[in-house]
């Protein structure tokens, strides 16, 4: 039973790409495909790099 219900959490929490996925599609806003993916990768950036020795660089960028 606890294997259902963790797969039925983790659909739900995929379910919005999903959704996202389906509002680009259908209501053509492709142009917001680019800024999420930017604004993705950057916070991915400064979470990965956040305790390492490139932390003092990444400041004078922002």
């Amino acid at each position: 039973m606890k294997s259902s219900k963790g797969l039925k959490r983790a659909r739900s929490k995929f379910s919005i790409i999903g959704e996202f996925w389906a509002y680009l599609r259908i209501r053509k806003k492709w142009w917001l495909g680019p800024i999420i993916l930017v604004l993705v990768l950057l916070s991915l950036f400064i979470v990965f790099t956040e305790g390492s020795a490139l932390a003092p660089f990444i400041y004078t960028l922002f």
